[in-house]
């Protein structure tokens, strides 16, 4: 399981960053920060919780925004949630099943002191995440990543999410493999998209670079902004390259290794993803992501995320339950098999 990295808010290891942002001391309406080599300031901490989901809610239909007092009650009633999980009485479960989740919307067999989704819609009061296309939803998949995903369904059927598909886990490592194995982190992406819980990237800035580092699995991309070639190594997290579009900064990243934790894994090598960075005002990071795998989706599409500017430090994100644990998670599950078998003659 994962659900343990907020423990870690309690030691308090700060990440030091290259450089302070003074930014977000200035004023309303102030002009976008420069850094000393006059590029736009993206430094800092930013949040990109949201109770906004990715995608427009089926029964909202065409509706593409919410009412300021739809909006406001959605947000009373996640306040509402967290303070009833908070005070009620002691409940004790048992491991097994989907530990995620419970009917009520609580987590499994810890408490929702853990998570983190957010507590306000984004600002314009949008249904979706999804800016494009316009009915806030991802595309339709190809029929052949259509048939992978029905496939995969069947193989795991009766499987828990954390569980490895059934004779598998070195190189099928499951719907949420990426995140039990520690490989990356299940909102880190890239792209990054609201989940869980340590919902923070910290960005840092030199004339030639950008880092993005991202507080799940304290996953980091080194985004070379003078031109360098890519190497044609794949990676997990693919090759980025960036450069300044006016005041907004592009991340072209393509080369990945494989899948990513983005969609639960769903992407493939030959994912293509595009990433704009906006300081849009003293508190706000607009982050936009174009996603395209044309073995995956009928066509690209493009979510966009405000980010909140944040004055804590990032805090150590020590996920190793996947690593360390290996030897015990592929035998218990290899034990489960064959007593599945056995049942069966």
């Amino acid at each position: 399981m994962l659900h343990r990295s907020l423990a870690a808010a309690f030691i308090a290891i700060a990440v030091v960053a290259l450089a302070p942002v003074g930014a977000a001391a200035q004023s309303a309406g102030a002009e976008t920060p420069r850094t000393a080599w006059g590029a736009p300031d993206l430094q800092g901490v930013w949040d990109f919780r949201s109770l906004t989901p990715l995608e427009r809610p089926a029964d909202l239909g065409d509706k593409a925004f919410l009412t300021e007092e739809e909006a406001a009650e959605l947000e009373q009633a996640e306040l509402q949630r967290n303070e009833n999980l908070l005070t009620r009485e002691r409940q004790d479960v048992e491991a097994g099943g989907n530990v995620d989740r419970r009917e009520d919307g609580s987590p499994g067999f810890y408490n929702n002191f853990w998570l983190d989704r957010g507590t306000q819609t984004v600002g314009d009061r949008r249904t979706s995440l999804i800016v494009d296309p316009p009915n806030g939803r991802v595309p339709p998949m190809t029929a052949a990543a259509a048939e992978r995903a029905a496939d995969l369904a069947r193989e795991r059927q009766g499987v828990d999410n954390h569980a490895p598909t059934p004779g598998g886990w070195i190189e099928d490592l499951g719907a949420d493999g990426l995140q039990l194995r520690c490989i990356t982190g299940f909102n880190s992406g890239p792209p990054m998209t609201p989940g869980g819980y340590n919902q923070n990237v910290q960005l840092f800035q030199t004339p030639d670079q950008i880092v993005l580092l991202n507080e799940m699995n304290h996953n980091f991309r080194v985004i070379p902004l003078d031109g360098t070639p890519q190497t044609g190594i794949p990676q997990w997290t693919g090759e980025s390259r960036g450069y300044w579009d006016g005041d907004t900064l592009v991340v072209e990243t393509s080369n990945f290794l494989r899948e990513t934790s983005f969609q639960r894994g769903r992407t493939t090598k030959h994912f293509h993803l595009t990433e704009r960075f906006t300081r849009v005002s003293q508190s706000t990071l607009s982050y936009e992501a174009t996603v395209n795998d044309p073995t995956v989706w009928q066509e690209p599409w493009t979510y966009e995320i405000p980010m909140q500017w944040n004055e804590q430090p990032l805090y150590e994100y020590a996920c190793h339950e996947g690593n360390y644990g290996l030897t015990n998670i592929l035998a218990g599950a290899r034990a489960q098999e064959a007593a599945a078998e056995s049942s069966e003659q």
